[in-house]
């Protein structure tokens, strides 16, 4: 009996010393928390989805910004085209009033005109006595309006009567005539005396290769941005 007793304590004992394995083996399958312990899960994935997401929003972001650049090509091409209406309309008008018949002037006026060119070896009029005049004469000419100095154009010497722009108060002033400044037509020139029309009336119209400009640059942008943003996209 004393033998069978030893046995079965011999058996309990070794019972309870395989316990604390098994009991670690379920701890570790089934992950049980301790008490006093706490257990976070792993952020890996919770960081990588982050991280897919600030470059989801950047990129959108990116995609608008980038899409401002061929939209205000397109505006800026099509602000040219009312430009060049404009400046279609302005040359036209300017191109009547040079052919409108002239108005004439009210008598006993003193005017200011341009007759024309003379070679520079000829500007003093005692070299060209021929084309001095004298008496009454038609004149036919285009009515200036006085100017404000530009960058980098001499200033006017009214001592000397050198003038670089018309100043037509001071101009009246010096000679006494009235504020009205005429350039004289070709036809009206003195046979040696200085050459009338030497007036241009041209204004610059480069618009249309402003429009070619823009909108070229609408166009190419246009196809880069699709084909970075849009071709790419399931469903596009």
């Amino acid at each position: 009996m004393a033998a069978v007793a030893a046995l079965q304590l011999g058996l309990r004992a070794a019972g309870l010393g395989r316990a604390p394995a098994s009991a670690a083996w379920r701890s570790v399958l089934r992950v049980s928390p301790r008490p006093g312990v706490a257990w976070r899960p792993s952020r890996c994935g919770s960081s990588a989805a982050e991280a897919s997401a600030t470059k989801a929003e950047d990129d959108s972001f990116l995609q608008w910004v980038l899409l401002l650049i061929p939209v205000t090509a397109f505006g800026l091409g099509t602000w040219q085209v009312q430009r060049r209406k404009w400046k279609l309309n302005l040359i036209a008008e300017l191109e009547s009033r040079v052919l409108a018949e002239p108005v004439p002037l009210p008598a006993e006026v003193t005017i200011l005109v341009n007759r024309g060119f003379v070679p520079r070896k000829k500007v003093n009029p005692e070299t060209r006595q021929k084309g001095q005049i004298e008496g009454e004469v038609d004149l036919i000419g285009m009515v200036r309006l006085t100017e404000t100095r530009q960058p980098f154009v001499p200033e006017n010497n009214p001592e000397r009567n050198h003038w670089h722009y018309r100043d037509l108060e001071a101009m009246a002033r010096i000679t006494g005539a009235e504020p009205i400044f005429i350039d004289a037509n070709f036809q009206s020139t003195v046979p040696g005396g200085p050459i009338g029309g030497q007036t241009r009336v041209t204004l610059r119209n480069e618009h249309l290769q402003y429009i070619v400009t823009w909108y070229g640059l609408s166009a190419a942008t246009s196809y880069l941005w699709f084909k970075k943003f849009l071709r790419g996209t399931p469903g596009v």
